[in-house]
Formats: structure tokens, C-alpha cells, sequence
């Protein structure tokens, strides 16, 4: 949906400033910012692909307890996915 919200000059620099700084588009730090105001938790999309929530199951809900091993091996298995999309899949 589009709007206009009429922001104070130094607020919106500030604002321009501060979503520049992290790599972002001034539309996914407000987009970011008022969700965390909220304290809602919306799918933000990237790159024209809806996130769906939660990107780490959890065996107990609302905890999630992670050692490096297990963020290495989740890393491994989103690069052998990735691997095996981009060439096995096109080889045929």
C-alpha cells in the first residue's frame, strides 16, 4: 500500500541517513522501524519473495537454542540447496 507521511526535514535525513548506513531502502527501514514499534512480526519481503515465518523451526516454541555447530550446519544444508538448484537441476 502507498502513502505519504510528512516528516520534519532533519527527521527524514536522519531517517535517509541512518537506512543508507545499514544497506537498506528508506522503504525497508520504515517498513522495519514501525514493525518494531508494533512489536508485530511481518513478513518483510526481499527481492519480490514473501518471508515465511519462522526461518528456524523451533522444538519448543517461543525458544530456540543454537551452538555454532548448529548454525554451521545450517549454513552447510542452505548451501548444498543452493548447489544442487543451480547446477544439478539445469545439467538435465
Amino acid at each position: 500500500m502507498r502513502t505519504t507521511v510528512d516528516l520534519p526535514d532533519d527527521l527524514f535525513r536522519a531517517v535517509k541517513a541512518a537506512a543508507a548506513a545499514r544497506g537498506e531502502t528508506l522503504k525497508d527501514f520504515v517498513t522495519r522501524a514501525v514493525t518494531q514499534e508494533l512489536g508485530t512480526a511481518v513478513p518483510v519481503r526481499q527481492h519480490g519473495r514473501r518471508m515465511r515465518l519462522p526461518l528456524i523451526e523451533s522444538k519448543q516454541p517461543g525458544t530456540l537454542n543454537l551452538t555454532n555447530e548448529d548454525i554451521e550446519e545450517i549454513f552447510a544444508e542452505e548451501e548444498a540447496e543452493h548447489y544442487h538448484r543451480k547446477y544439478l537441476r539445469g545439467a538435465s
